[in-house]
This record gives C-alpha cells, structure tokens and sequence, in this order.
C-alpha cells in the first residue's frame, strides 16, 4: 500500500459520521457569518478554520470523541481549510462522494459539484485518494486533482490562475 494511502485510512479508522443536512455549532466550532454573504467561518479548537461556501453542505465529524472537529463530510461546494501543523491531533480529513483529502497543517480547498470533486492546496501538501482505493496522490502548493467516481489514474496537475482565482472568489479571496 501507497504511503498516502496508508495515511488516509489510518486517519479514517475511526470515523463516524453525523449527517445534517447543514453543519450546526458544535465538535469545537462556532460559527461566524460573513456580513453581507452567505458565506460562514467556523472557527475551530486546535486553530483549525474553515470558509464555507454559501449552500454548502457538510457535517463535522469528531472522530476521536474529545469534543472536536477533526474530520468534515463534504456533499454539495466548496471549503478552504486551514489547518495548522501539529493543531489537530492526528490531523484533519474531509470526506466526499469521490475523494479522500487527509493533512496534518496546510491550508487547501475542496469543492464538490458535478459528479467530481476538485483539491487544491495553497500551502503544505494534502493526500488524495478515492473512498474504495489505497492508492492516492499527494498534492503541493500550486497543484490540484480532480476525482471523479471510477477507478482511473489521479492526475496531479497544476492548475492555471485563472481557475484558482474562480474559486478563491467564491470562498471570499
């Protein structure tokens, strides 16, 4: 097994999951509303923050039980995370219908839509691998992949500033 396959299913060994429909205050977040968006920050313990797009739809997860967030499940747009090294505990690890992104301090974005979900990261690297999967890539500033359901080849790529900034924009950046 691929050592970021490896890490990702150590990090999903003890998972559970909440499903809302949207992600309530709580696991340690509170969230802020962004004035005159229907963007929200959750500001979580351990220095993890995230931005969520307006219409997302997500649950928090504690997969630990210690009363905070260390994992996301990431159904419908798009998050930037930032999670500082050595913050969470054992790292951090959104989930989607297509992918599997795991860090343990780095800032990056995930979005769901369309049968795919798109990683990218601004800083630090971020594994990516399928749900059913142990083989997965490992992505670096400036790069991105896109997941799609199936078992092809994930292709790193770095994405073109044109695309990055479309999706900053959404996110408030």
């Amino acid at each position: 097994m691929s050592a970021p396959g490896q890490y990702i299913l150590s990090m999903l060994a003890a998972v559970f999951w909440v499903d809302t429909a949207l992600a309530q205050s709580s696991e340690g977040c509170r969230f802020e509303p962004v004035a005159g968006t229907s963007r929200q920050i959750l500001r979580c313990q351990e220095g993890l923050t995230i931005i969520v797009e307006g219409g997302a739809r997500f649950s928090l997860v504690d997969r630990d039980r210690n009363g905070n967030a260390d994992a996301v499940r990431l159904r419908r747009k798009a998050l930037l995370l930032e999670a500082p090294a050595g913050g969470v505990q054992g790292g951090f690890v959104v989930v989607t219908p297509q992918a599997i992104a795991a860090v343990r301090g780095t800032k990056w974005t995930v979005d769901v839509g369309q049968g795919k979900t798109s990683v990218f990261v601004l800083r630090g690297r971020v594994a990516v691998q399928r749900p059913a999967s142990t083989a997965g890539v490992v992505l670096a500033p400036g790069e991105g992949v896109d997941v799609e359901a199936g078992t092809g080849k994930l292709t790193v790529k770095r994405w073109p500033a044109k695309r990055v900034s479309a999706l900053m924009a959404r996110l408030g950046q």
